[in-house]
């Protein structure tokens, strides 16, 4: 029975170091079972709270995914921790099963009350009574490095709101500066999402509890915002391929990148090379709605719809299927374009705010699309 409890100890506690190592440690996306075991239980356990809700419900119950995450991971390596330094107590000593794990959380948690004149444990103890402030003070360094990667995060999308609204949309970009004659802006704002998007690429790969972390407002979503301003970036470069800035290329290019890493990360899979001629889940009706609605803000374009649409899809077969995943994974606003969720409920389209110009018209939203 010892040395069955030596072996198991000693697993527990290479499970335990291995998960910190690559969680906390590690600078790479390294796949943790138990933080993404974690990830799920959670997920699922907030969503038994609001069986019957809609979005709104389902955002105010992932709120505290997050907190809960951060929480629910540090106490699952304390207790793991404490269950193999008590295996190890048990095999190495003539001590009971409930006073080796008293001793294990004595030491583990530095307290001390549990102390004995033992020798050949003396070395356990010292390990546990190390592993316990370490793992805490790891913890805590974390703690920076993930809000400073969500406040770089929330203040571009907080920016995207006055040019795409709430929920984002890719169309809505290039619809509202056209409407304002603000496109000349557009360069800029590919240039911010390109950089954003190798910076999440990296961050939120390397931490995927990030994904976890929420907006401070219902409707806004970084994973909404980087699928509308590649959308964005694909339609006109698909409507007109002249007169597209060639930063909407690079911030194509980086978003889908960055939309890779992350699934490289959680190991969804993906093709890493699709053909531009395969399908994808938009459909021409709902592309060819966005460009009457396009046109009808003053966007004119180089292409018809259904000359553009093929080059539309060549471009969003890239990032299409990476994103509806992680959508759906994440609960983001369902908002147009972005597919369907685990949760019943329409698509949401873009607020506007009021047209308050004298005479002047505005053009309608595309029927709700998925």
């Amino acid at each position: 029975m010892e040395y069955i409890a030596g072996a198991a100890g000693i697993l527990v506690l290479g499970l335990v170091l291995t998960s910190i190592l690559r969680t906390l440690v590690v600078p790479r996306g390294l796949y943790s079972v138990l933080v993404f075991r974690l990830w799920w239980l959670l997920r699922r356990a907030l969503r038994l709270t609001v069986l019957r809700g809609g979005y709104d419900a389902i955002d105010r119950a992932q709120t505290w995914l997050a907190p809960l995450m951060l929480i629910g991971m540090l106490a699952s390596w304390l207790a793991g921790a404490l269950l193999g330094f008590g295996l190890l107590l048990y095999a190495l000593s003539p001590l009971s099963w409930t006073t080796a794990f008293r001793e294990a959380g004595s030491s583990l948690f530095t307290l001390g009350f549990a102390s004995g004149a033992r020798l050949k444990l003396s070395v356990l103890d010292f390990m546990a009574a190390a592993t316990g402030p370490v793992l805490i003070a790891l913890q805590i360094a974390y703690l920076p490095t993930l809000y400073a990667a969500y406040n770089r995060r929330e203040v571009e999308v907080t920016l995207l709101q006055a040019r795409a609204g709430e929920p984002s949309w890719g169309p809505e970009i290039l619809a509202r500066q056209w409407l304002v004659d603000t496109e000349t802006a557009l360069p800029e704002l590919y240039r911010a999402w390109e950089r954003l998007a190798a910076d999440m690429g990296e961050s939120h790969s390397t931490y995927p509890i990030l994904l976890t972390f929420r907006s401070p407002r219902p409707y806004r979503s970084w994973l909404v915002g980087i699928i509308a301003v590649m959308d964005a970036a694909a339609l006109q470069l698909a409507l007109d391929p002249r007169l597209t800035p060639p930063e909407a290329r690079l911030a194509l290019r980086a978003g889908f990148t960055a939309l890779r890493d992350i699934a490289r990360a959680l190991r969804i899979p993906f093709d890493t090379d699709p053909s531009p001629e395969a399908s994808i889940r938009l459909t021409f009706a709902e592309f060819d709605a966005a460009v009457s609605m396009l046109e009808a803000a003053g966007f004119r374009a180089g292409r018809t719809a259904k000359e553009a649409w093929p080059h539309f899809r060549g471009w969003r077969v890239n990032y299409e299927a990476i994103a509806y995943e992680l959508c759906r994974r994440c609960d983001a606003v369902p908002a147009l374009w972005t597919g369907p969720r685990d949760f019943p409920g329409a698509p949401i389209p873009p607020r506007r705010p009021v047209d308050r110009r004298p005479d002047e018209g505005r053009p309608g939203l595309p029927p709700a699309a998925g």
